[in-house]
């Protein structure tokens, strides 16, 4: 996946924890990429890090955590190093995930459509102020890249001409989305309308009045909100006249009603026959049906283009068929503005990268000038920071800031260059400090013992930092950046075309954020939306209940809708169907799966359990004790596992052809408190080597995209089959696979 875009990067993830026995290192130096619309599965037992690792990208980790390095990059910014009050922003919005427990999700004593449309309702505001300042941001660079390519500071006939262009721009997109979004409105309320007229008007011919004609007043208000220009084509006139014959057929009259008052005050049996003349409504609501699911067929306007006419036009809007209108907007749009917009647009855009594409050839240049001086070893502090400054000054002024997908390792590389030149001074002067105090400590120790005194205490060992591996991190962190450029600069030029096109679109996207206001009744019918997407009948009375009301995998459901509430691009689901039975269980993943698709989300989903993921992850991470041990493709792990803890995990995975009896991996976790000093798994596995209790393992490359920690795979090491469960496993899962793609074809 190599060519799709990297929405979230973890590098050299550190995580500890203090406890009162000592320091537990739960994540140890993980590194994983997730790519737009990929499922990435984590897979591993109770303690191996995984669920560490994902709230540490949600920045919900407990209070005694210790951060102790790496980064986690999303949209420019590295999660590790921003605020509270920024996270906020992403946090849900930008980023959502999925508890193992839906009722620790939930308040059990709000009701399910408050806490829906609470969370709508509160990014909602945090989310138009961000777009309004990206829309504003990415206009002015567009227009000052403009400037620049077409030297407007020569001609300030130049400058004011792409200002007005601009400006122009700015003005009718609110227009269009004005319009666009009362449209949308419209036509929520007709699949509203059509999704409750039809067992209406089916109750109706069978004599069922009870509660018919609550549900048609309902029906009403939704056809009420149908009544748009281009929604009801030509046919508002006589919608609305049947609304109101259908409420005139409803009517009861006012003495009836008090009649029914005395007799329910009363308690006596009101024997009147009901007034309402359900038949003339039944037959008016069919002809409701016809003119709303003719609104079905028609095209949607181009809301975008008439935006712009109904802006700078002082005539009309001519009375043609949607189709004929849309030819019409199109064409004025263009001659008028689109065309000349794009070019110019195209111009300030290819500027942009070229200047870019020079000031990166620039930045490497000063990146090999002063990497002498951060390779040195008795390096002196100031030297080293201004070498950085010099550094961080040429790579942030190479930023193409008209590239949609943010370049991530740019946007970062200040605070991460900076964090990695502190953390080596700093580890300098910590480890003077910790030579003393064990001195000191230990010189106490020895004269207490030479006196004959008994100690229950041993001296604390010294906690050092490895300056090598510091000084190293300090270059790796820019040659990361220099190996990043050098591809940019030997890269064939994009297509300018589309690069235009996707910023015009970015531009788009961003201005319905600002606005899309999200009011109450938007909420609600959002919220509904969402809860009929996630597979729960009767949203509207749903919507009114409190979660103990629904069963495990409805509120399971439900914490779904709420994750997906917001629209994120980054969905993480920590082991969502644990507590579910099996059946339930393939329900969530095939929603999860269904969603992912339509919405193109990347999904992190942790599990303990293979079987899970096997239909559903693009690539599989298997992580043990902190560290990702494997990682590939769903295929490289299942058909092709390399690590004997995968080989484990296959082994203990049941399936209806098992035969043998499961093996159950042996022995027990680490304790992380005090981590191993070679391969974490070794004391577990039955194929460890001497070179595995001495020495940890680094990742072996099997393939472009298959990569394992395990010393079997080193060149030397003896040559070592998979265990025949294993190899008989994937023998049927090969079958399996051959059976099902022969019934396909």
């Amino acid at each position: 996946m190599d060519n799709q875009e990297v929405k979230l990067s973890v590098h050299n993830l550190k995580i500890s924890f203090r406890t009162d026995g000592g320091k537990v290192q739960a994540v140890r130096n993980v590194s994983f990429d997730l790519h737009k619309g990929e499922t990435l599965a984590i897979v591993g037992e109770s303690g191996s890090g995984k669920s560490v690792t994902n709230r540490a990208i949600m920045g919900i980790l407990a209070g005694n955590a210790i951060k102790e390095g790496g980064e986690i990059i999303y949209d420019g910014q590295d999660l590790m190093k921003i605020s509270e009050e920024e996270f906020h922003k992403i946090r849900g919005d930008k980023i959502a995930m999925i508890f193992q427990d839906p009722m620790s999700s939930l308040n059990p004593i709000m009701r399910v459509g408050k806490q829906l449309t609470e969370a709508m309702l509160l990014k909602g505001k945090l989310s138009q102020r961000q777009s309004r300042k990206d829309f504003n941001a990415a206009l002015a660079e567009i227009n000052r890249c403009m400037d620049e390519a077409r030297g407007a500071a020569a001609d300030p006939a130049v400058r004011e001409e792409n200002k007005r262009k601009c400006a122009d721009f700015n003005k009718f997109e609110y227009k269009h989305l004005e319009l666009e979004n009362a449209y949308n409105l419209a036509r929520e309320a007709v699949d509203d309308a059509l999704a409750e007229l039809d067992d209406v008007i089916f109750r109706i011919s069978k004599g069922a009045y009870k509660g018919v004609r609550g549900d048609i007043f309902e029906i009403l208000r939704f056809a009420s909100r149908t009544v748009n220009r281009y929604v009801v084509y030509r046919r508002a006139d006589e919608l609305r006249a049947l609304i109101y014959q259908i409420g005139e057929a409803m009517r009861i009259p006012f003495s009836v009603r008090m009649h029914s008052l005395v007799n329910k005050v009363l308690r006596r049996e009101d024997k009147k026959e009901s007034v309402c003349d359900y038949a003339s409504a039944g037959r008016l609501l069919e002809k409701v049906r016809e003119i709303l699911a003719e609104t079905t067929a028609f095209p949607m306007p181009n809301f975008f283009a008439m935006g712009y006419y109904v802006t700078f036009c002082p005539d009309p809007l001519p009375d043609l068929p949607v189709d004929e209108l849309n030819v019409f907007l199109r064409r004025y749009l263009d001659e008028h503005y689109m065309l000349d917009f794009i070019a110019l647009a195209k111009e300030g855009i290819r500027y942009s990268y070229h200047t870019s594409i020079g000031r990166k050839k620039a930045a490497i240049a000063v990146i090999d000038e002063q990497l002498p001086v951060l390779r040195q070893e008795n390096a002196v502090r100031s030297e080293v920071r201004a070498a950085a400054d010099k550094i961080i000054d040429s790579v942030e002024k190479a930023i193409d800031k008209l590239e949609i997908v943010k370049d991530n390792l740019s946007y970062t590389f200040a605070s991460t260059l900076k964090a990695a030149v502190a953390l080596y001074f700093d580890g300098i002067v910590s480890n003077q400090r910790e030579e003393i105090r064990y001195a000191k400590q230990k010189e106490t120790y020895d004269k207490k013992l030479a006196a004959g005194k008994k100690l229950d205490y041993e001296v604390s060992e010294k906690n050092l930092i490895d300056l090598e591996a510091a000084r190293e991190d300090i270059v790796n962190v820019v040659m990361r950046i220099r190996g990043k450029m050098q591809a940019d600069v030997t890269a064939a030029e994009p297509d300018f075309d589309a690069r235009t096109v996707d910023m015009i679109d970015f531009l788009k996207a961003k201005a319905s954020g600002v606005a899309y206001k999200v009011t109450r009744s938007m909420a609600k019918l959002r919220a509904l939306k969402l809860l009929k997407e996630v597979g729960i009948p009767e949203p509207a009375k749903r919507f009114k209940q409190y979660p103990f009301e629904f069963s495990g995998g409805m509120r399971q459901r439900i914490v779904i809708a709420i994750a997906l509430s917001a629209n994120p691009d980054v969905l993480i689901c920590d082991e969502p169907t644990t507590a579910l039975d099996v059946t339930i269980q393939s329900q969530i993943l095939e929603l999860i799966n269904r969603v992912k698709a339509e919405r193109q989300l990347s999904v992190i989903f942790i599990t303990h359990d293979l079987g899970v993921v096997a239909n559903m992850a693009d690539r599989v991470a298997v992580m043990y004790a902190g560290k990702i041990v494997e990682i590939g493709t769903a295929q490289d792990v299942f058909y092709s596992p390399a690590h004997p803890y995968t080989w484990a995990l296959l082994s203990s995975m049941p399936d209806l052809d098992t035969k043998e009896k499961l093996e159950a991996i042996p022995g027990t976790p680490p304790n992380m408190i005090y981590p191993p000093k070679g391969d974490a798994f070794a004391e577990r596995n039955k194929y460890a080597m001497q070179i595995d209790f001495e020495m940890q393992p680094p990742m072996f490359r099997i393939s472009d995209t298959h990569y394992a920690a395990t010393w079997l795979l080193h060149p030397d090491a003896p040559k070592v089959d998979p265990p025949k469960s294993v190899t008989d496993r994937i023998a049927r899962m090969k079958q399996v696979r051959r059976e099902s793609n022969g019934k396909q074809a």
